[in-house]
């Protein structure tokens, strides 16, 4: 199989923040970032695999660094940044750019781990991927140890779920 530059797979979205989108405190609701994320990062991980279905994983982390107004754009650019046999770490950097001022500033960051499905639904084999600018290979450098710590929370996460009940709460 035949591995695939990190450029291959960066998908850029760019879309105006409308007043339905946000909080009561003016700024653009996380959830609604969440949703563009997941759509965005999805493209990244079909276009990286080259299947009809991905499905996301996990989100690793969403990190809200500064908030997004109504006077702002918001670019989500994602990219497949490491990948193992049938999953792929996708990047997802959130820029804020201030309509009036030009003012651009990184807004969020995320990580979501997406798994590539053959015909069957059943997980298939990836491609690997090659960094060549300097924050892709920052990122690639970087993605094995955030695969073992992936690990390690999905092993934490099946004992929570294991010690979990599924009785009604009594009211």
């Amino acid at each position: 199989m035949k591995s695939k530059t990190i450029k291959d797979t960066r998908v850029v979205q760019t879309d105006q923040v409308l007043i339905n989108d946000l909080n009561n405190y003016h700024t653009l609701f996380g959830g609604v970032l969440m949703k563009k994320l997941d759509a965005c990062a999805t493209l990244s991980a079909r276009r990286h695999a080259r299947v009809q279905e991905c499905v996301t994983a996990s989100t690793d982390s969403v990190n809200f660094i500064e908030p997004i107004r109504q006077s702002d754009s918001v670019c989500i650019e994602s990219c497949v940044t490491y990948t193992g046999k049938s999953s792929m770490e996708i990047f997802c950097k959130v820029i804020a750019e201030d309509m009036i001022t030009a003012e651009r500033k990184i807004a969020a960051t995320a990580f979501l781990t997406f798994v590539a499905l053959g015909d069957n639904k059943k997980p298939i084999t990836v491609p690997e991927v090659v960094p060549e600018t300097e924050e892709e290979k920052f990122l690639y450098q970087t993605g094995a140890e955030r695969a073992k710590m992936r690990r390690l929370k999905r092993q934490q996460n099946k004992e929570l779920v294991s010690k979990l009940t599924l009785e009604k709460p009594i009211l």
